[in-house]
């Protein structure tokens, strides 16, 4: 019982939910808060941390590992998003939808896209392929010609914006 509620007790700290959300202050946001019993705090960065182990009294351990922070979750690339053509300087848009539709408003329409490894990948029906990769703060659309793999050099690499953003 202790152990789970150790863990339980780290999930909400780290998920900054629950009963001490409000005591850190913002500026402390992306680290991981330890409340010691007497009630002194210790804040490490989380992007320093990939895996904590939790160990009973009985001396059994237990793994939790941390996920990557500052990686988008599939629900931020749902939505419509505007995305640069190429090198002609157009724009046109690109919806992504829950049940893994894609649909463009230029040429082929429609494709299917998932997500792999914190970016969304889209199959279009002509052959293209797109990739939506968070760079830096922003968001860029990666486009693969026909015969190219999203492992090669993109054929271009342009602006994307979500104008229907969801939460990560």
């Amino acid at each position: 019982m202790r152990k789970t509620m150790t863990v339980a007790l780290f999930f909400i700290l780290f998920a900054g939910v629950g009963p001490y959300a409000g005591a850190a202050s913002t500026d402390e946001s992306g680290t991981v808060v330890i409340v010691f019993k007497d009630g002194h705090r210790q804040s490490i960065p989380a992007s320093t941390i990939t895996a904590m182990e939790f160990k009973s009294a009985a001396g059994a351990v237990t793994p939790i590992a941390i996920p990557a922070v500052g990686v988008p979750g599939r629900g931020r690339f749902l939505g419509k998003w505007v995305v640069g053509q190429g090198e002609d300087g157009g724009t046109f848009t690109i919806e992504l939808q829950e049940n893994g539709v894609a649909m463009k408003s230029h040429g082929e329409p429609h494709g299917t896209w998932v997500y792999i490894d914190g970016e969304a990948r889209v199959s279009w029906d002509d052959g293209w392929h797109d990739a939506i990769r968070k760079v830096g703060s922003s968001y860029e659309k990666f486009a693969y010609e026909p015969g190219k793999t999203f492992s090669d050099t993109p054929s271009n690499v342009t602006q994307a914006k979500n104008t229907t953003p969801k939460p990560s």
